[in-house]
């Protein structure tokens, strides 16, 4: 049986470096407008070209893929399991609903599940991962879907921004919440909530403290070794230390690390890291 894993592009892994014999993954892009200049958040992306307007202060918005960039997808072969963002901050899932129906319409007993990450970047890796396992254990379409919806619910996800800007100008902050972002001098710790929303935990001076303020929330979560994947925009330096600090403290620790695509890039700026864990 042919299986196809299907995310939108804030899930931070590529199509062409993700692939096997039976589980093919795919990516559906989300568009990005910087300026005058439209990206699209695919393999090709000009990720140069997209980070240099960014850091540049160029305003910018982002859409999410249509109901015909999930089709397309969704009429490959075999079973099919599509993850997207938060649906708490994109209309990405409502296009796959969408185009599940259209898709329905034309082969009526074809398997297509839509899971809400409630989450964006690193968590919908790991979630990947996760299925793929389940797929070559030769779970059932049913299970696997229930083993992932249950893993997203223990899942958790934390966020070390430079920068809230981005949600702010895009409205993925509430106004009490842009107001506490605008009081970041440096760093600002983030997470998301059980039902998928961006919320501000905390404010920090330096790495070294952020990483500190990290592993403590992870430890509050009853985080206590396991997989850990973690997204960065050009930080890799603090990447590096933190990697060493979680498995300082949890030692059998699977720890994947992933540059962020385009979407997240976007939100998280400059220096921004995502972590994930469960």
């Amino acid at each position: 049986m042919k299986w196809t894993i299907i995310t939108d592009s804030s899930c931070d892994l590529f199509e062409t470096k993700h692939q096997s014999a039976d589980i093919q993954f795919a990516s559906v892009p989300f568009t990005l407008q910087i300026g005058k200049r439209v990206f699209r958040d695919d393999d090709q992306l000009n990720q140069s070209a997209l980070l240099k307007l960014i850091n540049a202060g160029t305003w910018g918005k982002t859409s999410c893929p249509t109901p015909e960039d999930w089709l397309t997808q969704f009429r490959k072969p075999g079973n099919i399991i599509a993850m997207t963002i938060s649906s708490h901050l994109s209309g990405s899932m409502n296009s796959a609903m969408v185009a599940k129906r259209m898709m329905l319409e034309e082969e009526p007993d074809k398997k297509i599940a839509i899971i809400d990450s409630k989450s964006a970047g690193p968590e919908l890796a790991l979630g990947v991962e996760q299925m793929e396992i389940w797929i070559q254990r030769r779970l059932s379409f049913d299970d696997i879907v229930a083993k992932t919806e249950q893993f997203i619910r223990e899942a958790h996800t934390l966020f070390m921004l430079k920068s809230f800007n981005h949600l702010i100008e895009n409205g993925r902050l509430g106004k009490i919440k842009v107001l506490l972002a605008h009081t970041f001098k440096v760093l600002g710790i983030g997470y998301r909530n059980r039902d998928g929303e961006i919320k501000i935990k905390d404010k920090t001076r330096g790495a070294k403290r952020a990483i500190i303020r990290l592993i403590q929330l992870m430890k509050t979560d009853g985080f206590n070794g396991g997989k850990v994947c973690i997204s960065h925009c050009e930080n890799s330096k603090f990447v590096q230390l933190l990697k060493q600090s979680i498995l300082k403290h949890w030692q059998n620790t699977e720890i994947l690390v992933l540059p962020t695509r385009g979407l997240c890039s976007y939100y998280a700026e400059q220096g921004g890291v995502i972590v994930s864990y469960h």
